[in-house]
């Protein structure tokens, strides 16, 4: 048995971070991954980073006139562009840990086996680790429906497998109609796939305002992507040449013919492996790790973070419950997930939309009295520039306290936008300082001084 000050399940954002923290504050660490290819974790490996290089290649091949012929062998550099990248990341987070000198790096799963005693499974052997403070940082996996064949098909992917899949699939089905499905939907209509998205609710992207997700489905749309809303998918079908999904739409049954599927239906917090009845800890009825605002489980001593924990699933989410951690234990205490602030997110579509505060319905039901802002991104001269004069910008304002509520923005450029009405609504700023500031020209973000010109 070996002896640390802290042992961390999980090499993600969170669990990397706290790991060399700790270690520059003269403390022995252990930093336990199962997954070699996972060093990093998920963000850098499978997820933002892997993905937003696809963003980027399809944003490209989307503005060429050439073949579907001519657009693979161009997916097909972006895969190769994709490999080396992660690869490039994940060498060099594995080396701030292992390089440490009280840091060492076990590749291998870990196993509660009490509150203060983990089991790493190594190739050949186990060990034994003990530490006064635990933190699991082991992430979540994607979500498999129980549909008829979906399992076993050969040409089922979820989203960290289908970003390594060579050749370009003419036709691509998306189960889900969330952020992720959208997000790929517009990745592989760019590269000049055939999308279709099935969705079995009746309501597109249920949490933004209809005005904001008509927008997005209208854009979707128009670039050729087929939306089933309503649709309960039937079976899945492995045929010699195509994969056959078997639905049934609100017009009656269909049979759609895919060379992939892509299973967009969520994620799930991973904690199949942990063994957590051995110490005790807690979790949610949704299966996350349960803890406290200061990300102290219901055992003291074993803190989580990251998606274990549930809520959204960001890389700096992670990063922020770091911070949280880290305020316990080196710090003042001051930090919690009570006081992190709006939380922004963007989803990578084309152009992408962003999203931080509350919608205009959540704005309503809380009993706020409010204003709305709205601009049509085509009335931004540098969109015009960009030749993407797509979407539409909205803010819910409080009529009290003239504080910004809540911005959802569709439009060129919208995930650096979103990080000032975020500052602007963390320092409790009116939203004249917006419309007042003088930004640079021609610029996406000086369309807040219009936005908010009301």
């Amino acid at each position: 048995m070996k002896k640390y000050d802290a042992v961390i399940i999980g090499f993600g954002k969170g669990g990397k971070t706290l790991a060399g923290t700790l270690a520059a504050n003269g403390k022995n660490v252990a930093l336990i991954e199962k997954d070699a290819d996972m060093y990093g974790g998920t963000c850098i490996n499978v997820g933002c980073i892997p993905s937003k290089s696809f963003v980027t290649s399809a944003a490209f091949s989307a503005k060429l006139d050439s073949s579907f012929e001519e657009k693979a062998k161009l997916y097909r550099k972006a895969v190769e562009k994709k490999t080396r990248l992660t690869a490039a990341l994940r060498d060099k987070n594995y080396h701030k840990v292992a390089d440490l000198e009280n840091a060492d790096v076990y590749n291998g799963t870990a196993s509660f086996l009490d509150s203060r005693h983990v089991a790493v499974a190594l190739q050949g052997e186990t060990l034994e680790l003990e530490a006064d403070q635990i933190f699991i940082n082991t992430g979540a996996r994607p979500f498999v429906p129980l549909i008829e064949g979906l399992s076993d098909s050969r040409r089922a992917y979820i989203s960290e497998t289908i970003l390594s899949l060579e050749e370009l699939p003419k036709r691509l089905v998306i189960i889900g109609g969330g952020y992720i499905g959208m997000e790929f939907a517009s990745i592989y209509t760019n590269f000049g796939s055939k999308v279709t998205v099935i969705q079995d609710g009746e309501v597109f992207l249920p949490r933004e305002d209809r005005d904001i997700a008509d927008a997005v489905a209208e854009s979707l749309k128009e670039r050729g992507v087929r939306l089933l809303l309503s649709t309960k998918i039937n079976s899945v079908r492995d045929e010699e040449t195509e994969t056959v999904v078997s639905v049934e739409t609100p017009e009656g049954g269909e049979k759609i013919s895919a060379d992939a599927v892509l299973i967009a239906t969520g994620r799930r917090p991973n904690v199949n492996d942990l063994n957590l009845d051995a110490a005790g800890v807690e979790l949610t009825p949704r299966g996350a790790v349960k803890t406290d605002e200061f990300l102290e489980t219901n055992v003291p001593g074993i803190y989580a973070m990251g998606d274990v924990v549930g809520g959204l699933q960001f890389t700096y989410i992670s990063l922020d419950d770091f911070r949280i951690v880290k305020s316990q234990i080196l710090g003042d205490k001051k930090r919690t997930i009570k006081n992190r602030g709006a939380v922004p997110y963007s989803v990578f579509l084309d152009p992408p939309f962003s999203r931080v505060g509350l919608s205009e319905t959540e704005a309503a039901e809380q009993g706020y009295e409010y204003k709305i802002a709205k601009l049509p991104a085509a009335a931004i001269p540098k969109a015009n520039v960009l030749g993407q004069k797509t979407g539409l910008l909205k803010a819910v304002i409080d009529t009290k306290t003239n504080e910004i509520l809540g911005a959802h923005l569709f439009c060129a450029e919208s995930h650096e936008m979103i990080n000032l009405i975020k500052l602007a609504m963390d320092a409790h700023l009116p939203y004249t300082v917006l419309r007042d500031t003088i930004y640079t020209h021609p610029t996406m973000s000086e369309a807040l001084n219009d936005l908010f010109n009301i």
